[in-house]
């Protein structure tokens, strides 16, 4: 049985952690879950959240760990059981250390992503995992979730670009692992382990991150292709040509472009007439190949094979990152809108175009709304997001959204997808596991859960019910 966090909790703390259980510790960007907090304790380094985890284990105290509080699933949010310790990481905030000829920064997990980023420009290096959020999104957070991004189909998710973790295990030991190699077979890897586990099984405290070169030439175009199939095989060509180039490649339907009319109106877009579809692609490659030159080949080849039929190429640094605001406002667009239902699910790339075009099928036959399709299509991540029909509001459709969402979700399973792709389970999707996941391994998850964290007080109801 789990206990409230109360004053007598908050007397064993050490002095100075605590802060004011506001709103802005008890909610998640969407509205959907309204949490609760007994108590928000902020340690300053990782010896005080030692120490935090040994006094919430002794009083039998859930701890749910909060980083910049972007996630959309619900794992920073607990709304049922007795008033658990929030766990906020924002004040353990150094770069430790930064090693350039080695890749390597060593950070702790409040610093945020954009500053992480900022960080590795600053020796000429950078860290390439980039999210909307980045302004806000911690980097314990984005390892916790094993965030992805736009830059996956090159770098891979945030569990590539990790080589070791310090963490606070559930019985408030600390685990020092935060080695820079890129080889070490020593047993079990508990870095992976702790990865993408949502703070169940621990509290990582600070990462080792990979470091890459930043590319000598880079590129941005928009180019407008008929359908997801075309721009699937665009994406091949595009791998073909450029070996290994590509960092990024986007698809944009012309329903978020009608959303950024709506939400953003100021915003210039390249397309007088919103074209139905377009990719964002984007290129780094060695000194010595202009990146122009490489995408305007691509669109050449393109456009003979009859998968592009219209594009811009950034012409400089401000059109480059004019293109990519396109993209990066469509989640605020889609927030000005008001979704019915959002979907993080991804794909098999051979199973995209026929997924859009049969799921599409489906919702018009049960009702007038609207889809929102786009993503990081060279990683096969779709946020595939459905939308009140012109005049109504999201409200309308509360009661056929659990519907919808199990329908499309079992259209995703059934072609070999996953119905989280880059945000996690948290608390919005423990019955999706449940029902989908493979029983051997949900047996082996428990199993380990109840190793890690024999009290289950490491954000309890998350992952696993």
């Amino acid at each position: 049985m789990l206990t409230p966090a109360d004053a007598s909790l908050a007397a064993r703390l050490p002095q100075g952690v605590l802060r004011d259980p506001g709103p802005a510790y008890t909610e998640e960007p969407r509205g959907r879950l309204k949490g609760q907090a007994g108590l928000v304790a902020a340690p300053r380094d990782v010896q005080e959240c030692a120490a935090i985890i040994r006094a919430c284990a002794a009083a039998r105290v859930a701890v749910v760990p909060r980083g910049g509080g972007t996630g959309l699933v619900g794992g920073q949010i607990m709304s049922e059981g007795p008033a658990p310790l929030i766990l906020s990481l924002e004040r353990m905030t150094a770069i430790r250390d930064i090693f350039p000829d080695e890749g390597v920064m060593i950070a702790e997990s409040g610093v945020t992503l954009q500053a992480a980023r900022m960080a590795a420009a600053g020796v000429d290096r950078q860290f390439p995992l980039s999210l909307a959020s980045q302004g806000s999104a911690q980097i314990g957070g984005v390892l916790s979730t094993n965030a992805g991004g736009v830059n996956v189909l090159r770098f891979g998710n945030a569990r590539a670009l990790c080589l070791g973790i310090e963490a606070v295990l559930p019985s408030g030991e600390v685990m020092h692992d935060l080695k820079r190699l890129r080889k070490d077979n020593t047993g079990y890897d508990l870095r992976d382990l702790l990865i993408g586990a949502e703070g169940t099984l621990g509290i990582i405290t600070a990462a080792s991150l990979v470091l890459a070169p930043v590319p000598a030439e880079q590129g941005v175009a928009l180019l407008v292709v008929d359908s997801p199939a075309a721009a699937l095989r665009l994406l091949s060509l595009a791998q073909a040509r450029l070996s290994g180039g590509v960092t990024a490649f986007e698809l944009i339907s012309g329903i978020s472009l009608r959303f950024l009319d709506a939400a953003f109106p100021e915003m210039r877009q390249p397309f007088a007439a919103r074209p139905d579809w377009l990719v964002l692609v984007e290129v780094g490659l060695p000194a010595g190949l202009p990146a122009d030159a490489a995408l305007e080949g691509l669109f050449t080849q393109g456009l003979e094979a009859g998968l592009v039929h219209d594009g811009v190429i950034a012409q400089s640094g401000q059109q480059s990152a004019d293109l990519w605001a396109l993209r990066e406002h469509i989640p605020l667009a889609n927030r000005h809108v008001g979704a019915i239902a959002s979907h993080d699910i991804s794909l098999p790339l051979s199973q995209v175009a026929g997924f859009i075009d049969d799921a599409g099928a489906m919702l018009a036959g049960l009702g007038d709304m609207r889809v929102n399709c786009f993503g990081h299509l060279g990683d096969g991540n779709l946020h595939y997001n459905l939308f009140p029909a012109p005049g109504r509001v999201r409200e309308d459709y509360d009661d056929m959204r659990r519907d919808l969402s199990l329908r499309i979700h079992e259209m995703v399973v059934a072609r070999g997808g996953s119905f989280s792709a880059e945000h996690g389970v948290g608390r919005l999707k423990v019955a999706d596991l449940a029902r989908w996941g493979d029983p051997a391994r949900l047996a082996a998850m428990r199993a380990i859960k109840g190793a890690l964290d024999p009290l289950g007080i490491m954000n309890p109801g998350a992952v696993l019910a």
